[in-house]
């Protein structure tokens, strides 16, 4: 296969599968599309315009041999479909096992991850805040996690925590691949002085938050979007 198709082969092989099993009838994950969507979108816009401004301050880059040379706007194609392609997987995931699985066993638990999250990711964001990937990645997830438990008191995210424990075997795959692993160089480059240093093989240590983020952004808007609108029919 030609290097340039890379990236853009794992944007479609993420996708396709979890598309593919939207429609299954016993658990038709199409029928949440309105809301869900809606996560979608919003996620995809805020991480667009994210990644604009860290690629034009270059605190990281995309390796011109992996992508075709499409452009939306500035972006390469690969990026933005990333930003639909990994999000949908996860809603997809995330919908599939609460299917499975009725019993939540982190529910009883999940304000104090959410507790213990917020306050690590706090003091190593404003510590490390001179480091704009390291310092803005942990300052908006705590952020919003801190939103979520205050203002919105969710009720889901024991069963986040659990979709995202499982998540991050195929998510630290593909990023893996994305940071380096496997091929001959990186398909994302870093710039190291936006970041802490610490890699978990090719994977910059930041990643794994910011792809929390990228996972509950759209999740809790899909939630609280229904949530609201079943309430508001009852009445």
């Amino acid at each position: 296969m030609t290097p340039k198709y890379l990236y853009l082969l794992i944007d479609v092989l993420v996708l396709a599968v979890p598309l593919a099993a939207s429609f299954y009838p016993k658990a038709p994950f199409y029928k949440h599309w309105k809301f869900a969507g809606t996560g979608l979108v919003v996620t995809a816009v805020f991480f667009l315009v994210w990644d604009e401004l860290f690629t034009q301050l270059g605190v990281w880059s995309v390796n011109e041999r992996y992508i075709t040379g499409i452009h939306i706007g500035s972006l390469p194609l690969e990026e933005v479909l990333f930003f639909i392609s990994i999000p949908y997987a996860c809603m997809f995931t995330y919908f599939a096992l609460n299917h499975l699985f009725e019993k939540d066993p982190l529910f009883p638990h999940q304000e104090v991850i959410s507790s213990l999250l917020i306050v690590v990711l706090l003091i190593a964001g404003m510590y490390h805040k001179d480091k704009l990937y390291s310092g803005s990645t942990f300052l908006l997830l705590a952020g919003f996690l801190a939103f979520q438990m205050l203002k919105l008191r969710p009720r889901y995210m024991g069963k986040f925590y659990f979709a995202f424990a499982l998540l991050l075997v195929p998510f630290l795959f593909i990023d893996g691949i994305l940071t380096g692993s496997f091929i001959d160089e990186e398909i994302v480059r870093y710039n190291d002085t936006q970041t802490l240093g610490i890699r978990l093989g090719t994977i910059p240590l930041e990643d794994l938050f910011y792809g929390m983020l990228l996972m509950v952004m759209p999740i809790a808007i899909w939630e609280g979007l229904e949530d609201y609108f079943y309430y508001k029919r009852r009445r």
